[in-house]
């Protein structure tokens, strides 16, 4: 496993891993390159696992992060690789890296009651009191006091 920062190359790959997950899914084309290398490029940062050897699965996962407020803009692993602690080395370079460009409140929205949802509980994010959002996620927020203490 290789834990890298995400280029424009990735572009195809990323579609792939987002377009294969079971939960918080995607409709094609609602997003386009455009905005997906805007995030990459100008508003924060993206990190890939690649997976080796890699004869047919190339990027297991990929964390995007907005650094402009904090917001948790794609965290996903293809789930033929879910249980491996892709998710939590993503995220967890990809919180690090937020909080040291001097956030000190990161937010996101998930999908209630998914596996998601308990990822994000168990690294020490908690509900909001703002509900669920207009696509329906729960929204979620991790304060940089409580991943001091979490992490």
């Amino acid at each position: 496993m290789t834990l890298r920062l995400a280029t424009l190359d990735d572009t195809a790959e990323l579609w792939r891993v987002r377009y294969a997950v079971t939960e918080n899914k995607l409709t094609p084309g609602r997003i386009g390159d455009d905005e997906l290398h805007a995030y990459l490029q100008h508003y924060g940062r993206g990190w890939v696992i690649e997976q080796a050897p890699a004869p047919q699965l190339r990027i297991a996962g990929f964390a995007i992060g907005d650094a402009r407020d904090g917001n948790i803009w794609a965290m996903f692993v293809d789930p033929a690789v879910h249980g491996q602690g892709h998710g939590r080395a993503l995220h967890d370079v990809m919180v690090d890296w937020l909080f040291a460009q001097g956030l000190t409140r990161l937010h996101l929205g998930t999908q209630p009651a998914s596996r998601a949802e308990a990822f994000y509980r168990r690294a020490g994010w908690t509900p909001t009191d703002e509900g669920l959002d207009a696509h329906g996620d729960k929204r979620f927020e991790l304060t940089l006091e409580n991943w001091n203490r979490h992490a």
